[in-house]
């Protein structure tokens, strides 16, 4: 067995925790007794990923062994004692018995979660069933209210999808024990959902806020007045003020997405005058008129 764990993990000596848990993981699932019946190989280069795994795994560990003060199994270098790998099976106490060193491997993915359950006496190992994917897609509306539905599966089976309000676009729902079966009776995997939010014809969402565009007409741009404005919880009344220009851009408080705190997002508006479809003479005539009088340049600002 190499003495040195990053060759038995691959990486390199300045590779990141991540890097070294991506490592070790790949190479866990190759290796692993449980998919390898039989394999002695197998079965010494699980072992001695773990041992390696163990070291680098462990900042405090690592960074020892790094300066050279133990080796691959813990040992402390003067001592030369390698009584780790020679740790009687039978010893209830034996504190290298344990997995208690791969509680973040494990926690980082359930499919391996009693991968490092073992009892000290070896055996066959129950573990859990592997997460099954799915994607589907859902109305905008949906995922910023919420909905129930129903997925088909592949192999013939309907799953229930509670869509929480609020879901984001890209967000994975995790359905427990509706995975592949577990090994040994181990429990079974999830099912991992990935939602897709089909786009609304008028809405936009920017992170729990949501955005529209609101058309209004020349008379209520320049009187102001009441105007009713859609939001994903249905229609409410906005006040413009006088003289609102196209791009000004109001907010309704507490009318957008649900957020993770409980509360609720905002609706932003953002104004846009719009003339009439058909011309309009007198408009026409009122316009020619008043611009006479009222010579301005909306574009004096703008000058290179």
């Amino acid at each position: 067995m190499s003495q040195d764990p990053y060759e038995l993990l691959g990486v390199k000596r300045d590779a990141s925790q991540k890097d070294i848990q991506s490592a070790f993981r790949k190479l866990a699932k190759k290796l692993h007794p449980d998919l390898n019946p039989g394999d002695k190989k197998a079965e010494e280069r699980f072992k001695e990923i773990s041992t390696a795994y163990e070291i680098l795994s462990d900042v405090e560990k690592r960074g020892r062994f790094d300066r050279g003060e133990i080796d691959i199994t813990g040992a402390e270098r003067a001592q030369r004692s390698y009584y780790r790998d020679y740790a009687s099976a039978n010893d209830p106490g034996n504190p290298y018995r344990n997995s208690s060193g791969f509680a973040d491997f494990a926690d980082a993915d359930n499919s391996f979660a009693d991968f490092f359950s073992r009892r000290a006496g070896g055996g066959r190992m129950r573990s859990h069933g592997q997460d099954r994917r799915f994607s589907m897609e859902v109305d905008f509306l949906e995922a910023v209210n919420g909905t129930r539905t129903e997925i088909k599966l592949p192999d013939g089976p309907q799953l229930d999808v509670q869509i929480p309000p609020g879901t984001r676009d890209g967000q994975t729902l995790r359905l427990r024990g509706k995975g592949e079966p577990g090994i040994e009776g181990g429990p079974p995997g999830d099912a991992l959902i990935e939602i897709r939010v089909r786009p609304h014809r008028f809405f936009t969402r920017d992170g729990d806020d949501i955005r529209l565009e609101l058309p209004i007409s020349l008379g209520e741009a320049v009187l102001g007045g009441k105007v009713r404005v859609p939001t994903p919880s249905g229609p409410v009344n906005l006040t413009l003020p006088p003289h609102s220009n196209t791009g000004k851009v109001l907010r309704l408080k507490g009318k957008g997405a649900a957020t993770r705190g409980g509360g609720h997002g905002d609706v932003y508006v953002a104004l846009k005058i719009m003339l009439p479809d058909i011309p309009d003479e007198r408009l026409t005539a009122l316009m020619k008129e008043w611009a006479a009088a009222n010579p301005y340049d909306p574009r004096k600002n703008m000058e290179a």
